[in-house]
């Protein structure tokens, strides 16, 4: 029997497997929603009744139908201008990369700077590296720069290298290698680690204009990925000004969680956003320590390859950091502590602990929390501290980074132990870090049930989805509204192509996003369902 037109539902899921992350109703078969709001969930027959003249019914024919997925560590804006690079990934030949760019160099103005992303030179039919010369036969008045696939190398043209001001007699930077021909000494074109670095900081940035278009392709993106949500890290206030404009003009198309570093909190006193949950300023981090890959994480014990007894370092003091923690709470928002190391997470844990004295119920999170010890999971789990990871950046410590042989295997074994603490009670959140890391949510489910080393910490793919839903909605206080597919929530859901739960775990990322809808509303959808 069809519902009144005055209560019926605007939409209607219908012959879906729906997995709802509600442990009271794992799975349904249908799903209404009217206006933003899931308004029921359960049976084909259960949700008729909601179905009126002007319901739009879609027969998902066994399809699945999950929240949202929420993405709990991405730089929106980089991701926008990552786009407008060129992707070299697919590339099979350096004479395929030189055809590439001279499209590239008749669609642009003379002298504008194109970058390109991805080549991987063993798949190269050449079997070299691509050079200079390689890069000037195909572009000679625009300035070049690819980068490889590891990021840490790149390969730039001689205008590249002209207007960086990089010549035969300058000297690198420690840790960074330019490249020279073994026998004329000549340029390469090739730079290697930080050496990198004397070509970015020669690249213009883009215009506001610019930066508004590229950042609102990727929210488009966003959501063709089955990102309904995310928790953008704010790298400058230009981020703040984009996100209010694009949201102001309606482009934001996700919603968005901005957690800024502790030194933009000035900022944010312009920024006007209802405080509404399509975009809010909701927490402010503290950067204690660096990364592994770059030994800047600060470790109580050297790092295992190095002789000289490095143990990176904590960028700031106890004091610093307490003093920095007391604004961000005083500004209503959510301490959010970067913290990489031991030594850093253990900083980390004292200023919580002194908080935790004075100030009641709050939800603290540490970013990373890569090397730890029974000692830090324990005082974590008594101060119910959210860790947020990215699966995918914890297969590239190992695949990439050498963290091994950094860490040592030992050390190693309790790097990022989501099974650890996920057995403590402790909630863990994920998300991408893109555009340093694919921006796929299934990808990074598949990374965190599949890790390698050690197999030990793998999780069960129910345990990854949680990550990505229930528990990133927790995370930012925001469990009543998203996260699951329960009557009153939030409309954010995602259709697949696959279940999760029951394809084979290295097929997970094959899964392809059908459909993303938004508070009700149809964002991206790949076909007619």
């Amino acid at each position: 029997m069809e519902g009144d037109i005055s209560t019926s539902a605007n939409l209607a899921f219908v012959n879906a497997k729906v997995l709802t992350m509600n442990r009271a109703q794992p799975c349904a078969e249908a799903v209404a929603v009217r206006n933003d709001r899931i308004v029921e969930v359960g049976t084909n027959e259960e949700i008729n009744k909601w179905i009126g003249k002007k319901t739009k019914v879609i027969d998902l024919s066994g399809k699945i139908l999950t929240p949202g997925f929420i993405d709990a560590h991405i730089h929106v804006s980089e991701f926008g201008r990552f786009l407008t690079w060129i992707d070299l990934r697919n590339a099979k030949s350096i004479e395929e990369i030189q055809v590439i760019l001279r499209k590239r160099v008749q669609e642009n103005d003379r002298e504008k700077w194109i970058i390109g992303h991805g080549w991987d030179q063993t798949r190269f039919e050449e079997k070299r590296f691509p050079n200079i010369s390689d890069l000037d036969s195909a572009s000679p008045h625009n300035p070049v720069v690819l980068y490889h696939k590891n990021e840490k190398i790149c390969v730039v043209n001689s205008k590249a290298l002209e207007l960086a001001g990089v010549t035969n007699q300058t000297n690198p930077p420690q840790g960074g290698t330019v490249e020279k021909h073994m026998e004329t000494s000549e340029l390469t074109g090739v730079l290697r680690n930080n050496a990198t670095n004397l070509i970015w900081k020669a690249i213009p940035e883009p215009n506001e204009e610019e930066i508004l278009e590229a950042t609102a392709s990727a929210c488009k993106k966003i959501a063709e990925a089955g990102v309904t949500s995310v928790h953008w890290m704010v790298l400058s206030a230009a981020d703040l000004l984009i996100a209010q404009k694009l949201h102001i003009q309606k482009r934001l198309q996700v919603r968005v969680y901005m957690i800024v570093p502790v030194n933009l909190l000035s900022a944010i006193q312009c920024f006007e956003s209802d405080n509404c949950s399509e975009l809010r300023v909701g927490g402010a981090v503290i950067a204690v320590d660096g990364y592994l890959a770059t030994r800047t994480a600060a470790l109580f014990n050297p790092y295992s390859d190095d002789l000289s007894g490095m143990r990176g370092k904590l960028l700031c003091t106890r004091v610093e950091v307490k003093t920095a923690t007391a604004k961000i709470l005083d500004a209503g928002l959510q301490l959010v502590i970067h913290a990489v190391g031991d030594k850093a997470v253990d900083t980390a844990l004292d200023v919580i602990d002194q908080e935790s004295k004075r100030r009641k119920n709050l939800r603290y999170r540490i970013e990373q929390a890569a090397v730890l010890n029974e000692g830090l999971v324990e005082r974590m789990r008594k101060h119910q501290v959210t860790v947020s990871v990215q699966p995918s950046v914890i297969c590239s410590e190992f695949s990439v980074w050498s963290v091994i042989k950094h860490l040592g295997p030992e050390r190693a074994k309790f790097l990022y132990p989501l099974k650890t603490l996920l057995r403590n009670g402790i909630r863990v959140v994920g998300g991408s870090d893109c555009p340093m890391e694919p921006l796929n949510p299934l990808l990074g489910l598949q990374n965190a049930v599949t890790r390698k080393f050690p197999s030990e910490e793998r999780i069960a793919i129910y345990e990854a989805l949680s990550m990505y839903t229930v528990d990133a909605a927790f995370s930012t206080g925001e469990e009543n509204i998203k996260g699951s597919i329960e009557s009153g929530k939030l409309a954010d859901l995602t259709v697949l192509s696959k279940d999760p739960l029951t394809v084979s775990p290295d097929r997970i990322k094959e899964i392809t996003v059908e459909m993303t809808i938004i508070g009700g509303r149809i964002v991206y959808s790949r076909s007619n369902l």
